[in-house]
């Protein structure tokens, strides 16, 4: 991912933070049949090495836990995001030297990927990802609340995947490279917007000078 210095993010915390909040990332392997990916739910235990593990999990069926991987693979987690028209910039009355736009959150997580099929390790990562999901609920679901043969037959047709998380790359573009008085035209613009991503957008664009 190309990341310019002003919109570079290291913070570890922002990274988990938008890796915990993104529904689905997207996974990518590199293969002598070209490149494949697949969306799916991640999530990162950062007890576990350096940088943390990812674990996920796909269908049997899909063809790229079986096409052998070509150097590390890459998750992608997209966070908040919203286009940006150059008529809310305060340099647009002034020169209308200004293009269009995108602010976006991203996380580029790198890491050598094993897929797996034992029913132990299966299990615990489903249930995992099923807490993290249903714990905001009022009732909860849980893997446990299926009787249990039902489950080891649904186990039987996914495949596990766990990534030791060699690097991160952050990317958090909100506006941070325009004058203090076009971020202010971007908050107000996109604060003013009936889509709830732009409002979440709006809060993320710094505006002290």
């Amino acid at each position: 991912m190309y990341v310019p210095p002003a919109f570079r993010d290291d913070n570890i915390e922002n990274i988990r933070s938008t890796i915990s909040s993104a529904r689905l990332a997207n996974l990518i392997t590199a293969t002598a049949e070209g490149p494949l990916a697949t969306p799916l739910p991640l999530f990162l235990d950062p007890t576990e090495g350096e940088r943390g593990v990812l674990y996920g999990h796909l269908a049997k069926a899909n063809p790229q836990w079986r096409a052998a991987p070509i150097g590390e693979a890459l998750a992608i987690f997209m966070g908040p995001e919203a286009y940006v028209t150059p008529s809310w910039y305060a340099t647009k009355q002034e020169t209308e030297k200004v293009v269009p736009t995108w602010n976006y959150i991203a996380v580029h997580a790198y890491g050598p990927v094993e897929f797996f099929e034992d029913n132990e390790r299966l299990l615990d990562v489903v249930t995992r990802l099923t807490n993290i999901h249903e714990g905001s609920r009022v009732t909860p679901w849980s893997v446990s609340d299926a009787p249990a043969d039902f489950i080891g037959a649904q186990l039987r047709g996914i495949v596990g995947i766990r990534i030791p998380v060699t690097k991160f790359e952050g990317k958090r573009k909100m506006s941070q490279n325009r004058p203090l008085a076009d971020r202010i035209g971007v908050v107000t613009g996109l604060a003013a917007s009936q889509e709830p991503r732009d409002q979440e957008v709006s809060i993320m664009v710094p505006t002290l000078a």
